[in-house]
């Protein structure tokens, strides 16, 4: 199936309105430049983001679009990104991208921290019922936040990524299926087999937010993320992870490796399966760290 027809199944695209975008405040934090930003990539509300860069940075700069996780945390959000969480390693990762070199795009989810007004079953009910899909829209927001983030004069548009845990990883490789800008993608966590999760009964270990009407009739988890190739792509699991069970984790991946090796680019792809649960392990960061730097 083609790109065109999962788009077709997330609802119709709002209109974005990057006149509206602004800069709400800049500051120096542990070292980073850091602008907090008010983006309208919907015209329905605008959007909370941070944009963080290295001190005394010049030119353009590689940038990562990081997709923060939900972990129940409604609160937390974007900040995330510079506050860590209790399920990641102790640097955040805005710390470590800069210190990399990189620049980072960081914004709310629907539904959280300063997006945080209506819960995320009252958002879901509501979307279902005026006919948008709540993870189209959560993705067109991300689509959106890319169209900025290539705008920018200190960004080089050819050089993005995205990355992010749990719900972040779910929507980097979701936002890597759909946005052929996305050079590398790296998903935490985010596995997710739709399949084996209906065979082994575990839907309910994730949110409503994630479900796409129908989406099954014309698609299947491996041949979304098959939309990545053959472009970069990485994904962390650890073993004992019940949100991703490791026979879909395998199931995918073996699909996965099928499709880079027909385009002679079986190298593109990497399944790093490490020790731990539903978590960033210290063998995840030493991974992604060393693939980010080799890809981009």
């Amino acid at each position: 199936m083609s790109r065109e027809v999962l788009f077709s199944l997330l609802g119709n695209r709002p209109v974005a309105h990057a006149e509206n975008n602004r800069v709400i405040e800049k500051k120096v934090f542990k070292g980073m430049h850091v602008e907090t930003l008010l983006l309208d990539l919907n015209g329905i509300e605008q959007v909370p983001a941070y944009f963080i860069k290295p001190i005394g940075a010049e030119g353009r700069l590689p940038a990562v679009l990081y997709n923060h996780s939900h972990g129940g945390n409604y609160e937390k959000g974007r900040n995330e990104v510079l506050q860590g969480n209790t399920y990641l390693q102790p640097v955040s990762f805005a710390k470590e991208l800069t210190d990399l070199g990189y620049a980072v795009l960081a914004i709310d989810a629907w539904g959280f921290n300063e997006r945080s007004g209506k819960k995320e079953s009252e958002l879901f009910k509501e979307m279902l019922i005026t006919g948008k899909v709540m993870w189209g829209m959560m993705l067109y927001d991300s689509i959106h936040a890319l169209d900025y983030l290539v705008t920018r004069e200190d960004v080089d548009p050819e050089r993005i990524s995205t990355i992010g845990m749990s719900m972040g990883g779910f929507m980097s490789w979701w936002l890597g299926a759909l946005d052929e800008r996305v050079k590398v993608v790296i998903d935490i966590s985010a596995q997710v087999d739709l399949e084996t999760m209906i065979e082994k009964r575990l839907l309910d270990k994730h949110g409503f937010y994630s479900y796409v009407p129908n989406l099954l009739s014309s698609f299947t988890t491996s041949s979304i993320q098959s939309l990545i190739a053959p472009r970069h792509r990485l994904s962390l699991v650890g073993k004992d992870d019940s949100l991703c069970p490791i026979s879909g984790v395998k199931k995918v991946s073996a699909h996965l490796e099928k499709t880079y090796r027909k385009m002679n680019k079986a190298d593109h792809f990497k399944q790093v399966i490490t020790s731990g649960g539903h978590q960033e392990t210290a063998q995840m960061r030493l991974e992604w760290k060393t693939y980010i730097q080799k890809q981009l």
